[in-house]
């Protein structure tokens, strides 16, 4: 149960749902490209992605010196509902 409220929490906020509308239509991108697209400071994007990393919202891969973020391909039907309003 504490899962689905990690993941809740971190969905209740407007920039992560923008994070996550980015991803969903640019399938992946860097923390600079989201920083861009949201117009948030770079610490306050990692922030915010830190937090839909932990509660397994978003996936990363690190590249070289990037870190490109996408969504997760195993979501609970609920965040699934969510991010598909989106």
């Amino acid at each position: 149960m504490k899962d689905v409220e990690k993941e809740l929490k971190a969905l209740a906020n407007k920039r992560r749902l923008a994070i996550i509308k980015h991803l969903k239509r640019a399938q992946e991108a860097s923390v600079g490209e989201i920083a861009e697209e949201i117009s948030l400071s770079l610490r306050s994007t990692s922030r915010h992605l830190t937090v839909l990393t932990s509660a397994a919202v978003i996936e990363s891969d690190q590249r070289g010196l990037y870190v490109f973020y996408r969504l997760a391909t195993k979501l609970r039907p609920a965040t699934k509902s969510i991010v598909g309003l989106l």
